[in-house]
């Protein structure tokens, strides 16, 4: 006996679970390139210059996520520690939380813009040898000669290089804490003294040698 149905068991066209799904709706490739919890968790890090109004530039130097454990699950919170400077001998550095990754980026940008700080400078240099701290953290900053470069760490180094600073030799003591080595390089920089400021405190004269190109 003959079915009724000319389709069989199989049911109508489509309906069946081979081929159910529509075109690029299966796994692979489904997700949005760096929308996973791996790529946010890399946002800010190594992350490059970008250009701000007034001939500021930013650098995210690493981004934080704080997860709070509450009734309904795991509440998620987000900060950014953010240098920003003009390479022209001013700097500043900032801390920001919001509940979003943008809006904490925003707001440590707003802080360190408002902490902005002008440093003294010999050339591409530093005046002097000066020692930072912060915390745990000690950063020495040494001057070099030109072509020498910024001999520093991720951290130690997206603050000399937005403060302007080419040549530079850096030790860092006791914390690697990303928050105190900026801190403490900050505080280092905004230690320097030009010779004039110097001679004036000490009441002598400094001899030429002491600070030649």
């Amino acid at each position: 006996m003959q079915s009724n149905n000319p389709q069989g068991a199989q049911g109508a066209p489509g309906q069946g679970k081979p081929g159910q799904g529509k075109p690029g709706q299966g796994k692979p490739g489904q997700g949005r390139p760096g929308q996973g919890r791996q790529g946010q968790g890399k946002r800010g890090q190594g992350k490059r210059d970008n250009q701000m109004e007034g001939g500021l530039e930013d650098n995210v130097v690493r981004i934080y996520r704080c997860a709070t454990v509450v009734k309904g699950g795991r509440r998620f919170s987000f900060a950014a520690l953010t240098v920003v400077g003009d390479r022209k001998a001013s700097v500043g550095m900032g801390y920001g939380k919001a509940a979003e990754v943008p809006s904490a980026v925003e707001k440590s940008k707003k802080i360190a813009q408002r902490g902005l700080t002008k440093i003294k400078l010999r050339g591409k240099t530093i005046p002097h040898r000066t020692v930072g701290r912060f915390g745990a953290a000690r950063v020495v900053l040494i001057p070099a000669s030109p072509g020498t470069g910024v001999i520093a760490g991720a951290s130690v180094r997206s603050v000399l290089e937005l403060a302007g600073v080419h040549d530079c030799l850096t030790k860092c003591y006791g914390s690697r804490n990303p928050k105190n080595l900026v801190r403490a390089t900050y505080e280092a920089l905004v230690n320097l003294y030009s010779p004039e400021k110097i001679e004036e405190l000490r009441g002598v004269k400094i001899a030429a040698h002491a600070f030649h190109e």
